[in-house]
Formats: structure tokens, C-alpha cells, sequence
């Protein structure tokens, strides 16, 4: 008999307790819904309808915005705990309900539907908010220093039913896929500057769809009422950041935490030229690297939720990863680690689609000659 037959294959689970896939597999990544079997030919999680009520659980306590180490203490901790911790979210969720409002609403909009085309060799349509959003995540990793000119601009890729925006000023890395709503033609790219795409990210805000064209004649975006704006492009070469990406060794360490607790505990050591996580099984604590090199002082203690081991102490420009906690989306980050001296993953646990790999800073400040 098939040991499959009373488990639910990951897509059928995902529609009954109203969770996409691809949160079912970031929370199987983060151990709180860890799948009944995983094929071990094809990697093909199975789940148990004895899940069923855990996955309720777990995406009623997300929608409510409660991080995930507070819901794995409401998950697994005792009861008396996990109250006083859905008490006190209770109260940050009221004081943040006008905003919640405001920006459902804004999402919530709807324009009619119109057809628009034109024969190129490349077109992908795209959600306008969507396309929008990438822009925001991924321009502030283009750099600013005009020492390197070419990579202030983003890489616009079209390719394998994909679009792609990609940005690195070599200290940071970050892309973001989108799956478009239909393609046709083959593949193509263009290089963009990231003052341009801004100003397009925010005209294509306002639209419900547009339409992204290479061709011939250069690179266009179209909206589905007809308005349409060139979309200004640079010659060049980006850096192969593809290679970058397949170089990457699997990670050792995986944490998860508060993404906007994270940001305001380096970003309260200022101008600080580099700060340092120390991590337990539970909590990571930031500090100064160097010792009153900077304003704030002291120590940043925070919750988290560790795979395995604890990563090892690691070092990072403030400049470099708050940016990076920035352009995330939702209330947690997953840090993938492999090593103290290659890039850290930096991954959206509620958009699986962004990914930002930062690179951390020397242990000792570099001495001056």
C-alpha cells in the first residue's frame, strides 16, 4: 500500500487550512509546521489532516501579525505565557489598526481590466502594485558612489517565464522574481538607472496591470487604459550575479526574527561603523563592535528562533544590513548563514520571492596607516 495515501500533497493542503505553499515551506524551513513525510527522491512534502488544526492556528496568529518566536510560544509553550504574549500583541495591534486600515484599503482598489499589445520581441504583463513593490525593494541596493557608474543601474531580466529585477553596489545583492500574469516571446534584459525606475515604479503604482515590451525599438512599459511610458535604458555589463547566487554554499545556521525589532536595535547605534550579533539558542544580542566607537552603547537583546546550532558572532555595516531589514515585507526575517565571511541570506518570511544577500564586516576595525 502507498504510505501516501492518507496524507495531503502540499498543494491540497495548502487550499484546506488557507495557506500558500510557499508559506508551508518557509515554516517548515523555520521548524513550527514541519510536513508527516518528505519523499526522499523528490523533496515532496506530505502533511497529516491531524495538521490541519496547527496550520489554522499558525495562520490565524500571522494574519493577527504576531511574529514567529511569540507563535511558536503560543504554539508549544504554556498556556498561561502565551496569553500574557496575544495580550500584549493585542495591545500593539490597536495602536496599529488606523494605519492596517489605510493600507488595506489602498491595496483593495480595483481598475477595470483592458486589453492593450504590441508585437515584440519580449512581453511580460505584470501586475502594476506588484511591479511597484519590486522596485522599492530592489533600487536601494544600486550603488551611489560614481566611482562605479555601472552599478547604479538595475538589472530588468525577462527570462524562463520570469521577470527580474537585480541590484548590488558589491556590498549587498538584492533581487526580486515575479511571476507574470502572461508572456510571450523569448527572452531578453535591460540595464535601467535606478533614479529612472523609480519614478516608473511609481506610475505603474497607480495601475491595476501594465505590460513590459523588448523590442527592437527599445524597452517600453503600457498600462491597460493605454497610457505608456520608453523606459530608459543604459548600455553596459552587470555583474553575473547568477553565479553569485549558484556559488552560494547551503547554509549551516537558520534564525528567525523580528524584522522591524532587528532594524531599530542596529539602527540605535547611529552612524556606528559596525555592529555585532551574538547569538543563544533563543535570543541574538547587538552590540557595538567596537567599544564606545559610536552613540547609544550598551546592548540590544531580542528573541529569536534558531535551526540547529546558533550561528557564530557575526559583524555588519549598519548602513548595509538596516537598508536590507527596510526593504523586507512582513513582521519576520529569516538569516540564512554559512559562514562568517560569505554573504548572510537575508529572506522575507512572508515574500519569498525578495532575497538579499548581505555581506558582513571584519571582526576589528581595519587600522589606518
Amino acid at each position: 500500500m502507498n504510505d501516501t495515501t492518507e496524507l495531503l500533497g502540499i498543494s491540497a493542503f495548502a487550499r484546506r487550512v488557507g495557506l500558500a505553499p510557499s508559506a508551508l515551506r518557509f515554516y517548515d524551513d523555520c521548524r513550527v509546521l514541519t510536513p508527516a513525510r518528505v519523499d526522499g527522491t523528490t523533496g515532496y512534502r506530505f502533511y497529516s489532516p491531524d495538521q490541519e488544526d496547527r496550520a489554522r492556528l499558525l495562520r490565524r496568529l500571522r494574519e493577527a501579525g504576531l511574529p514567529l518566536a511569540g507563535i511558536a510560544v503560543v504554539l508549544d509553550g504554556p498556556e498561561e505565557v502565551g496569553r500574557e504574549l496575544l495580550e500584549r500583541h493585542l495591545g500593539t495591534v490597536r495602536e496599529q489598526s488606523e494605519a492596517a486600515r489605510a493600507a488595506i484599503a489602498a491595496v483593495l482598489r480595483r481598475w477595470d481590466e483592458a486589453a492593450a499589445g504590441k508585437a515584440g520581441g519580449c512581453r511580460v504583463r505584470l501586475g502594476g502594485a506588484e511591479l511597484a513593490s519590486a522596485v522599492r525593494q530592489v533600487v536601494p541596493a544600486a550603488a551611489t558612489d560614481p566611482e562605479y557608474p555601472e552599478l547604479g543601474r538595475v538589472l530588468v531580466e525577462v527570462d524562463a517565464g520570469e521577470v527580474r529585477l537585480v541590484a548590488t553596489d558589491r556590498f549587498r545583492l538584492s533581487v526580486r522574481v515575479l511571476r507574470p500574469l502572461e508572456a510571450e516571446g523569448g527572452s531578453g534584459s535591460v540595464l535601467v538607472p535606478a533614479a529612472e525606475l523609480v519614478g516608473l515604479g511609481q506610475w505603474a503604482a497607480r495601475a491595476v496591470e501594465v505590460t513590459l515590451e523588448f523590442g527592437p525599438e527599445g524597452a517600453r512599459v503600457r498600462t491597460g487604459t493605454g497610457e505608456e511610458r520608453e523606459l530608459p535604458t543604459e548600455e553596459g555589463h552587470f555583474p553575473m550575479y547568477r553565479g553569485v547566487l549558484d556559488a552560494m554554499a547551503p547554509p549551516a545556521h537558520r534564525v528567525v526574527v523580528s524584522r522591524t525589532a532587528l532594524r531599530d536595535a542596529v539602527e540605535s547605534f547611529g552612524e556606528a561603523a559596525a555592529v555585532a550579533l551574538d547569538w543563544k539558542r533563543d535570543e541574538v544580542t547587538v552590540s557595538l563592535r567596537d567599544e564606545g566607537a559610536g552613540p547609544g552603547g550598551g546592548t540590544r537583546t531580542l528573541p529569536v528562533i534558531c535551526q540547529d546550532a546558533p550561528p557564530p558572532r557575526l559583524f555588519f555595516d549598519p548602513a548595509v544590513l538596516v537598508p536590507a531589514l527596510e526593504t523586507s515585507v512582513g513582521p519576520d526575517v529569516l538569516l540564512e548563514v554559512a559562514t562568517v565571511a560569505t554573504p548572510v541570506i537575508v529572506r522575507s518570511a512572508d515574500q519569498g520571492s525578495f532575497t538579499t544577500l548581505v555581506m558582513p564586516v571584519a571582526p576589528e576595525p581595519v587600522a589606518n596607516d
